[in-house]
């Protein structure tokens, strides 16, 4: 008897794995296609990108088609004021758990002081790294959270680059917080002085002065990056306060493409020059050749987000669409604060993508002039921007009542695209 009922178990268990869950199989499916994507390409492609794109298909495929069950969990982190005051006090390394979303301000401890490695004592040094590590993992954290393809970029790129940019992109979101904040908006006086504490707070980061753990990462990366220069973070500051009524900066409303324009560089455009020294350039470039092509590329995403986000700004009562080019075809201020979409709105969010095209297309040709290396995260990150406004076009250009959106499945497929247009590119400068 017992001998039939653990045959029968055995036959139940194995009809159970013969017939797997369709979500299961989907998995399978999707992970073994890449799997053997990847083997054919990684005989030219470096042994580290290679590794780096295996580890992202591997995440985005298992995230994207997890079960909803397994979706917003969530566990205790620690600080890092927690993880390394406990480590001072037992003589162990800090825990690498994820910090929390709020930095914490360490009143200058001395390991902050970026110097000379040489000075520092083993124990300090040690402090230092640790400090660090857990500032550069924190910036991940914040990154994916809040900007999920920029994020999925940087995961294409070398370690040192990837940490280096996470770090850039910390400063710019705690700067876009600064001035969206409930504190901003009540008071514009505590608000302008808050930007005048966090402009002397930027000087001190490039004198290697940093204040917090965020701010260390950040210097850490301008001593790895030399040639990251103060200029744009600072024109980053002024984009963010022409977004704040009241300030001396503030724009509501803009009538031409060139106010706009202004506006694109600042917020967005800034980004591409704070990075470009980041990801280098190609034997026969320099910065300065590539730096076009890099204004136009954060151009190009800033007016993606104003297409993408119409009707969402016309909740905070703000209107990006240049004046100008309503009047051309026809278009009501009234219009767009009520949401209708007719054959004239239609026709100016197509006039509008052509222009965001024309700026794609602008920054795809300043891919040649990046070392091999930053060219794959620059490409796959340019085409899935670039996608949501093919998703804007198929939503009927309503931008209202529908998001536009490109689904982390999709952007797993585009992926092998962008590495066959990567191939083509030029290693360095011909002739």
């Amino acid at each position: 008897h017992a001998r039939n009922c653990g045959a029968a178990s055995l036959r139940r268990s194995a009809s159970s794995r013969a017939v797997p869950s369709p979500l299961a199989a989907q998995r399978r499916g999707v992970v073994g296609f890449f799997f053997r994507l990847l083997r054919g390409i990684s005989a030219t492609m470096g042994r580290q990108a290679t590794l780096g794109l295996c580890t992202l298909a591997l995440s985005m495929a298992v995230q994207g088609l997890r079960a909803p069950a397994a979706r917003g969990r969530s566990r205790a982190r620690a600080t890092p004021r927690m993880a390394i005051e406990e480590s001072i006090q037992s003589n162990a390394p800090p825990r690498m758990n994820p910090p929390s979303a709020t930095p914490e301000t360490f009143g200058g401890v001395n390991f902050y002081e970026l110097g000379d490695a040489s000075l520092l004592k083993p124990a300090d040094q040690w402090r230092q790294d640790s400090t660090i590590a857990l500032a550069y993992k924190e910036c991940e954290r914040i990154t994916e959270s809040f900007a999920k393809t920029f994020y999925l970029g940087t995961k294409l790129m070398t370690p040192e680059k990837a940490k280096a940019t996470w770090a850039v992109y910390t400063w710019c979101r705690r700067t876009d917080d600064l001035v969206d904040s409930p504190r901003a908006t009540m008071c514009k006086e505590t608000m302008l002085n808050d930007i005048a504490d966090w402009q002397s707070r930027l000087e001190g980061i490039f004198a290697g002065r940093p204040k917090d753990s965020l701010d260390a990462a950040l210097v850490d990366t301008i001593k790895r990056f030399p040639s990251v220069d103060i200029g744009p973070f600072d024109d980053m500051v002024k984009g963010m306060l022409m977004d704040i009524p009241g300030t001396p900066l503030a724009q509501m409303r803009y009538e031409t493409w060139d106010e706009l324009k202004l506006y694109c560089y600042r917020v967005a455009g800034t980004v591409g020059l704070m990075t470009l020294p980041i990801m280098g350039t190609a034997e026969g470039y320099t910065e300065k050749d590539a730096t076009e092509a890099a204004l136009s590329l954060g151009i190009a995403l800033q007016i993606t987000n104003i297409l993408r986000d119409v009707g969402e700004d016309t909740v905070r009562g703000r209107i990006y669409l240049p004046m100008e080019d309503l009047r051309r075809f026809g278009v009501s201020e009234e219009q767009i604060m009520e949401g209708v979409v007719d054959d004239n709105y239609k026709a100016l969010i197509r006039f509008e993508i052509e222009r965001a095209n024309s700026y794609y297309e602008a920054a795809e040709a300043g891919i040649a002039m990046l070392h091999p290396d930053a060219r794959m995260p620059v490409r796959a990150s340019l085409n899935i921007y670039r996608d949501i406004l093919r998703q804007l076009a198929e939503n009927d250009y309503d931008n209202f009542r529908k998001r536009a959106y490109v689904s982390k499945f999709r952007k797993l497929l585009m992926l092998p695209e962008a590495w066959l247009q990567v191939q083509s590119v030029p290693k360095g400068k011909s002739g």
